[in-house]
């Protein structure tokens, strides 16, 4: 399907703007046509999917090495059960799902030269992965310049889209925010935010202070590590001295492992000093010990205890392809978006970026989390904001639900005191 510039309605304005790249892509040709084209919309990109045959290729593009292999594996894992799935079903407009494997490195730089690879030289159809957000950022310009579509499954910190991503775990207002409101709700007066030192945290931090100044909440500290430090001795004797009522953790990684021994170690309970966490699903529970995280919390949008029919029939396909591996929010959502992917071009009946990009807004999926829909102006999904407790069995029991999937407001355009936080124009 040719591009052209019909159809705007089903874009939003913010995908109708030029994104600026970077100067070594743009010296690869990359310009703008005319007729109100977009960055990708060149020769230079021009698609080498072939889709002749009676297959498609994918790109699953994960950590499997690295300080972030720890959560990136089980969501690589998850991909590959709902492609063997869906093969089995009969594939996507009669093609089999053909995956080309790709290791992240748990590096920025080589998430963007792997995306550029299976773009340009696999000639993938789309590429399902990423968790951190410095990996999605050094991904975003690639994608962008090559008009390809990237599945994005982690909760990030909101205050971005793009045309050529769809971004299936929570946004902002259905993961963190909902996150301060349960502890505001608790009597929780004041805060300590531990973070590791990238985009995610240290923006997620900044919606947090300013929530906190517009409820009351005083922020008696603020600390970063490295990414894969594994040294918290200072930050957790600083956490104990101002003695917060709790602590935000935005760790990534097996950082997490470091800290909540440390923490635990030194003497500091749920009890006492609660953590709620927003990066610690079940896999990294097993990796921690449940005996250290008991009683601590996690602001998810799916746990492995969801009572769902859907979500029975996951878990018990889950663990019969990986046995004794839980599941867990991040391979839910990148489960959910194959899934997604697949509705939507079998509703564009074709494969085409654009065809995929205009045909998005509204496809839904009754994921194991519950049923999750593509709002096509900002290619985020709805959903179901939960706050879990961490139980002796190294699951995680909802102690609290949203009444209805919330949502995607990446911008946070409906939240008087985020003002400060919004780029100029985001929210007209």
């Amino acid at each position: 399907m040719p591009d052209s510039c019909a159809n705007p309605r089903q874009r939003s304005r913010r995908f109708q703007r030029f994104v600026a790249l970077p100067t070594a892509v743009a010296a690869a040709g990359l310009v703008l046509a005319g007729c109100g084209s977009k960055a990708g919309d060149s020769e230079a990109s021009k698609s080498c999917v072939d889709t002749s045959g009676d297959t498609v290729k994918v790109g699953v593009l994960n950590s499997t090495s690295g300080t972030m292999a720890i959560s990136e594996v089980t969501v690589r894992d998850s991909i590959l059960l709902a492609i063997d799935q869906i093969n089995a079903s009969g594939g996507v407009l009669g093609k089999k799902i053909e995956p080309v494997r790709e290791d992240g490195q748990s590096e920025p730089k080589v998430f963007a030269e792997k995306a550029e690879k299976l773009i340009s030289s696999d000639c993938v159809a789309a590429v399902f992965g990423g968790w951190t957000s410095s990996s999605r950022k050094a991904m975003k310009p690639v994608f962008e310049g090559k008009n390809s579509l990237l599945y994005y499954p982690v909760q990030y910190e909101g205050l971005e889209d793009s045309k050529n991503i769809f971004y299936t775990g929570a946004t902002t207002n259905q993961q963190i925010i909902p996150g301060l409101d349960y502890l505001k709700e608790k009597g929780v007066k004041s805060l300590y935010l531990v973070g590791s030192d990238y985009v995610f945290p240290q923006t997620a931090n900044r919606e947090i202070k300013a929530y906190a100044a517009a409820n009351g909440i005083e922020i008696k500290g603020e600390d970063y590590a490295p990414l894969g430090s594994t040294a918290f001795g200072t930050i957790v004797d600083k956490v104990r001295e101002k003695d917060a009522d709790a602590v935000f953790n935005t760790l990534n990684g097996d950082s997490n492992v470091a800290f909540f021994n440390e923490y635990n170690n030194k003497g500091l309970k749920a009890a006492d000093m609660p953590v709620i966490s927003v990066s610690i699903a079940e896999e990294e529970v097993a990796a921690i010990g449940a005996p250290v995280l008991q009683g601590q919390l996690a602001a998810w949008n799916y746990y492995q205890t969801v009572d769902t029919p859907a979500n029975k029939s996951f878990v018990t396909a889950y663990q019969a392809k990986y046995p004794g591996k839980p599941t867990s929010d991040p391979m839910e959502a990148a489960y959910a978006s194959v899934y997604l992917w697949k509705a939507t071009v079998e509703k564009a009946k074709s494969f085409d970026v654009k065809a995929i990009q205009d045909n998005a807004d509204g496809v839904s999926f009754d994921a194991p989390e519950g049923k999750v829909t593509i709002d096509g102006s900002n290619h985020h999904i709805t959903k179901t904001a939960l706050i879990g407790e961490i139980k002796p069995d190294g699951l995680i029991y909802t102690v609290w639900a949203s009444p209805a999937p919330i949502k995607p407001d990446p911008y946070l355009c409906s939240y008087e005191w985020a003002k400060s936080l919004q780029d100029s124009g985001s929210c007209k």
